[in-house]
C-alpha cells in the first residue's frame, strides 16, 4: 500500500485526494521546509533505526520524503545545505551517545564490583530434621565423652569423640550448600560481558550464532552507524579546520612578505631619495662655487679692464700733451720768428 501511495503521489501530486477549496489553501511541501527531515536529506534520521528495540526514540516528528530527498539533491542549493543538515545530525547523535556512555559506565561499574555474600538459604525440611538429629547425637555423646573422661576410661571416651568428629562431618556437608550457590553465582557474574558499542549485557564465550544475532541486531546496528557518523563528522571538521589554518598562514606568510617587500621598497625609495637629495645639493653647491667662480673672473675681468682703459687714456691724454707740445715746438720758431720779423722793421 505504501508502494502504491508513493507511485501516486508521484504521478498526481501528493494533493490529488483534496477538494478545490482544500486545495486554495493548500501549500505543496518543499525540501527546505522546517516540517522536513533535514537528517533524513543528508544521511540517515535516528529515529529510523532502533524501531522496536529498547532503545526505541520513537516516531520522527517531522516529513520523511524519498522524492523530497531526490529533489534536495538535484537541487542547486544541495552543497550550501549539506553542511548545516550534517551539523545538526551531529549534534543529535552526540547527546544519543553521551547517554549511552553513561549506561555503558554504569555496567562496566556493575561488573567490577564484588558481590556481596549472599544470605543463606533456606533448608528443606528434611534436611532440617537431619541437622536436628546430628545435633542432638552430638550433644549426647559429649556429655558421654564427658562422664568416660571423669571415669578415667580414657580408650573409651576417645572412640565416642571419634564417632563425634564424623557426625560433625555430616552437619557441615549439610551447611555448605549456601556457601556452594553462593560460588555458583559469582561464577555466573563473571561469565558477562558489556557491548561497548550498544551497551548491551553479552553472556562471555556465548555461542557463535548468538554473538552474530547481537551483532546483526537493529541496536548494535543503529548505534555503530550513529558513531561511525560523528566519527567522519569530526576528521571532516579538523580537516576542514587544518585546511582553513593552512590557508590563514599562507595569507599571513604573503602578508608578511608584501610587508617586507613594501618596507624593503621604502628603504630602497628613501636611500634614493637620500641620494637624489646628495646629489641635488651637490649641485647646487656646484653650481654655488661656479657662480663665485664666475663672479669672481667677472670682478677681476671688470678690475682689469678699468685698469686697462686707465691706462689708455692716462696714455691717451699723455700722448696728446705730447703731441701737442711737439707740435706747438714745431710751430711755435715760425710763429715767434715771424712775430720778430714783424717787429723787427720797428726797431729799425
Amino acid at each position: 500500500m505504501d508502494a502504491q501511495r508513493a507511485l501516486l503521489d508521484e504521478l498526481m501530486g501528493s494533493a490529488r485526494n483534496l477538494t478545490e477549496e482544500e486545495r486554495r489553501g493548500y501549500k505543496e511541501v518543499m525540501w527546505d521546509d522546517k516540517e522536513v527531515c533535514g537528517f533524513y536529506m543528508v544521511r540517515f534520521c535516528p529515529h529510523d533505526l532502533f524501531v522496536n528495540t529498547r532503545s526505541d526514540l520513537g516516531p520522527c516528528p517531522r516529513i520523511h520524503d524519498q522524492k523530497l530527498k531526490e529533489s534536495f539533491e538535484k537541487s542547486p542549493r544541495h552543497d550550501a545545505f549539506v553542511p548545516k543538515f550534517e551539523a545538526e545530525l551531529a549534534q543529535f547523535c552526540e547527546k544519543l551517545v553521551m547517554d549511552l556512555d553513561r549506561r555503558v559506565r554504569r555496567g562496566r561499574e556493575r561488573l567490577s564490583q564484588e558481590v556481596e555474600p549472599a544470605p543463606p538459604s533456606p533448608l528443606s525440611a528434611e534436611k532440617a530434621e537431619q541437622l536436628s538429629v546430628l545435633e542432638e547425637k552430638i550433644k549426647n555423646l559429649l556429655e558421654q565423652v564427658e562422664a568416660l573422661g571423669e571415669a578415667g576410661k580414657v580408650d573409651e571416651a576417645e572412640a565416642l569423640m571419634r564417632k563425634v568428629d564424623l557426625l560433625n562431618s555430616e552437619k557441615t556437608a549439610l551447611t555448605q550448600q549456601t556457601q556452594n550457590d553462593k560460588v555458583l553465582m559469582l561464577a555466573q557474574e563473571k561469565k558477562m560481558a558489556l557491548c561497548e558499542i550498544c551497551g548491551s549485557f553479552l553472556v562471555a564465550n556465548d555461542a557463535a550464532e548468538r554473538v552474530q544475532s547481537h551483532v546483526t541486531g537493529k541496536q548494535h546496528v543503529g548505534y555503530g552507524m550513529v558513531r561511525n557518523f560523528i566519527s567522519e563528522h569530526k576528521e571532516a571538521k579538523e580537516k576542514e579546520m587544518a585546511e582553513e589554518r593552512l590557508a590563514w598562514e599562507k595569507e599571513a606568510e604573503e602578508r608578511r612578505k608584501q610587508r617586507e617587500e613594501y618596507e624593503r621598497r621604502k628603504r630602497s625609495n628613501s636611500s634614493e631619495k637620500d641620494r637624489y637629495r646628495d646629489r641635488e645639493q651637490d649641485r647646487d653647491r656646484d653650481r654655488y662655487r661656479e657662480r663665485n667662480r664666475d663672479r669672481e673672473r667677472s670682478r677681476r675681468g671688470g678690475r682689469d679692464e678699468v685698469r686697462g682703459m686707465d691706462w689708455r687714456s692716462r696714455n691717451g691724454r699723455d700722448g696728446g700733451r705730447d703731441r701737442f707740445r711737439g707740435r706747438s715746438r714745431s710751430r711755435s720758431p715760425a710763429r715767434h720768428g715771424h712775430r720778430r720779423s714783424s717787429r723787427s722793421p720797428v726797431r729799425s
